[in-house]
């Protein structure tokens, strides 16, 4: 009966009937399987909230306007170009430093051909650079040469004027030589004015172009009387008047007859400057004011003498005496003569070679220094 009794019990539903106990028993599995089911849900949830980041990301990757700013993609990629325009000065650094780096001093295995290449031009030198150089080989000749001086006898400025003149073409010494009896017999511009030209013409026979040189020295010397009292002018635009006289016959005469400075741009002086690279030019005119540039005025006339001398002694024009020579470390030039020390004293001439110098009457200072005074014309 009990067990009748417990059978019947059942709750009290929602409606206030009663539920039997295999009615609760459904309702409880009920409640269990939806928990169940509950719990299976949540990840779907959770599945479901990510599915939306994901395709967000997706869109995104797929949005033109979503990419990553370009500055941080532009390390990853390289273009062809820009590769080339990083390596290229790679590439051409080389080439400057081999046209720049040029040796102070060849040796004597370097053959003339290459080292003229090589020095055609002091690479990279500066205008403060060129200045120094030439004005340190300027005080290196003057201690070489410290007697320079004009190599054409003279004892006033018509003998001098006139000597340059006929210097053309010829040497200094040949006109000391042939110059004596020519003043000897014309001393003053007056007598030379109205000289016989065929007697002036056999007296200046052994210096060449002896008509031309005739016609020049009796034409400036009618000028000097009919112009200029028979004195020979101080001034520039004077002296380049006279027949035969040009710029640099006049700053011979400037230089070393009235004490004005000037630069003697003769034969020599062009060779070397050029050799030195102070200048590229072939103009006289346009070498004077190179040259010039370069030095204080008042240095011009030394400079001259300095220059000349070393082109008549050691940097000659065929055969410079390279290994005889005293500023060798500063020419870009070294190389294109005889490099052997011994070879190149051979050549050496003068005084330097303990010859007779080209003049009769030198002034004292070069006696004392060991130059000798030339023979007169005609001495054996």
């Amino acid at each position: 009966m009990s067990a009748e009794r417990d059978s019947a019990v059942g709750e009290q539903g929602p409606d206030g009937g009663r539920k039997t106990a295999g009615a609760a028993r459904t309702a409880a599995a009920g409640t269990g399987a939806s928990a169940s089911a509950a719990k299976k849900a949540a990840p779907s949830k959770k599945a479901a909230a990510r599915k939306p980041a994901a395709a967000k990301k997706a869109a995104a990757e797929k949005t033109p306007g979503a990419t990553k700013p370009a500055a941080k993609k532009a390390p990853a990629k390289k273009t062809p170009s820009a590769k080339k325009a990083s390596s290229a000065p790679l590439k051409k650094a080389p080439a400057p430093r081999k046209q720049v780096v040029a040796p102070k001093k060849a040796t004597a295995s370097v053959p003339a051909a290459p080292a003229k290449t090589v020095a055609a031009h002091p690479q990279g030198e500066s205008r403060t650079a060129l200045v120094r150089r030439a004005r340190r080989i300027n005080r290196e000749l003057a201690e070489v040469y410290p007697y320079a001086h004009p190599e054409l006898d003279f004892e006033n400025p018509f003998q001098l004027v006139v000597a340059t003149v006929l210097s053309a073409q010829t040497t200094d010494l040949r006109v000391n030589q042939t110059t004596p009896a020519l003043f000897a017999k014309y001393p003053t511009p007056e007598d030379l004015a109205a000289a016989n030209p065929e007697e002036v013409e056999e007296i200046l026979r052994p210096t060449g172009f002896f008509r031309a040189k005739t016609k020049s020295v009796i034409g400036l010397s009618k000028a000097l009387v009919e112009q200029f009292g028979g004195e020979v002018p101080g001034r520039l635009e004077d002296l380049v008047k006279l027949p035969g006289v040009g710029r640099k016959t006049a700053f011979v005469v400037l230089g070393n007859a009235f004490g004005r400075p000037g630069i003697t741009v003769d034969t020599h002086f062009q060779r070397l400057v050029r050799r030195w690279k102070w200048t590229d030019e072939t103009d006289p005119d346009k070498i004077e004011a190179a040259v010039g540039a370069l030095f204080p005025k008042s240095d011009w006339t030394d400079l001259s003498h300095h220059v000349i001398w070393h082109g008549r002694r050691i940097c000659h024009a065929r055969k410079p005496a390279c290994g005889a020579c005293p500023i060798a470390p500063l020419c870009p030039a070294y190389g294109e003569g005889e490099t052997d020390p011994e070879k190149a004293k051979k050549l050496l001439k003068y005084e330097k070679a303990g010859q007779p110098g080209q003049r009769l009457r030198p002034p004292q200072a070069y006696l004392d220094a060991g130059g000798r005074a030339a023979p007169p014309l005609g001495a054996g």
